[in-house]
């Protein structure tokens, strides 16, 4: 593996000191590019992109030629996991992902399996090879994975919802078989992060993006301690240096202190709250990961460097931070506009990170 030229994320992530403070963004290889576009087309359809290495490669690393990003982050998706269970994925225009075979009854979950990701999921540790030999030391690569919470409800409600009601259905009326579901969940998605680190994978984030629809004693007992049993199962150490965990629950922002509890390096924190208070409120406990709202990238480039310099304000002086945005970038944000966001953070947060006068 080839010496890291820029460890900028890692060592934000992880409360080490930094000369500014390091950039991604979620969806960062994504529909708002028309060079993603371009190569999704050439694919065939969103799943075969996912399914070929060298492609998820070349569109992982096609922000990175357009926008000096501090970090590269895995093309794929997060219901990779479920599929691999044999539930029949597929992506259907206009509608999102769904699933040919629901998980509903006890027999549902029984009949499922921890995959063997070198086996299972393949394309995707290939996949992982590929971007870091390809990387050569450019910048860090982050593997990820959807929440056991966030795979169960896709998973049980056959796709996308607006309600949750059968994936809550099943948590309130049959409390032990959903943990039965949660439980294979955690130890698939310790293998599959494991499996991606091996491969090369330098951080890793857990994406929680249902876990907000919770109530707090729910978000407890239902998603934070699948994420924590992840946060104890996942491999910390590779090639010589510390391996970071990320967790993002989206919504989360009431239960920061809990999550900060959990022994991830670092919480990723959506746009709802405020990043200063976030931070004040879990100490030195944590990095932090965020958290401008994707809207404001519908804003002139003035409007952008405005709110990029009020949230690295609001954060303060001293390392971690990674600046993020709350959720993915939108498919119809004008590439240049991104131009002003990743150059602003480069710009106004060097100040942050030099030594205060005594």
């Amino acid at each position: 593996m080839s010496t890291l030229k820029n460890d900028r994320l890692l060592r934000a992530l992880l409360r080490e000191p930094v000369d500014m403070t390091p950039v991604w963004m979620m969806r960062q290889a994504g529909r708002y590019l028309p060079e993603y576009r371009a190569t999704r087309a050439r694919a065939g359809s969103f799943m075969d992109l996912c399914r070929n290495p060298d492609l998820a490669c070349e569109v992982t690393l096609q922000p990175l030629e357009r926008y000096p990003l501090d970090a590269a982050i895995l093309f794929s998706d997060i219901l990779t996991v479920p599929d691999a269970m044999g539930l029949g994925l597929s992506f259907n225009t206009g509608e999102g992902p769904q699933f040919a075979k629901p998980v509903r009854s006890a027999a549902d979950v029984a009949a499922l399996g921890v995959p063997d990701p070198e086996h299972n999921l393949r394309y995707v540790i290939d996949a992982v090879r590929v971007i870091r030999r390809e990387l050569a030391g450019r910048v860090p690569l982050i593997g990820f994975s959807g929440s056991p919470w966030t795979l169960a409800t896709y998973m049980v409600e056959g796709g996308g919802s607006k309600e949750f009601s059968q994936v809550k259905g099943m948590m309130f009326e049959q409390p032990a078989l959903m943990h039965r579901l949660l439980d294979i969940l955690a130890r698939s998605v310790i293998e599959y992060l494991n499996a991606q680190i091996a491969a090369g994978a330098q951080a890793v984030m857990v994406f929680d993006t249902w876990g907000g629809t919770l109530t707090p004693r729910d978000y407890q007992e239902f998603s934070l301690r699948y994420m924590t049993q992840i946060v104890a199962g996942v491999t910390r150490h590779a090639e010589g240096r510390q391996v970071p965990v990320i967790l993002f629950t989206k919504g989360g922002g009431g239960w920061i202190e809990d999550m900060a509890a959990s022994g991830c390096d670092a919480l990723g924190v959506d746009w709802t709250v405020n990043i200063g208070d976030i931070r004040r409120r879990v100490g030195q406990q944590v990095a932090l990961q965020g958290n401008m709202d994707p809207c404001v990238l519908y804003a002139s480039p003035q409007r952008i460097r405005d709110e990029v310099a009020t949230i690295l304000g609001d954060f303060g002086h001293g390392t971690g931070h990674v600046f993020n945005l709350g959720h993915g970038i939108h498919p119809h944000v004008d590439p240049e506009r991104v131009t002003a966001f990743i150059d602003a953070v480069h710009q106004l947060s060097p100040p942050y990170h030099r030594s205060r006068p005594a």
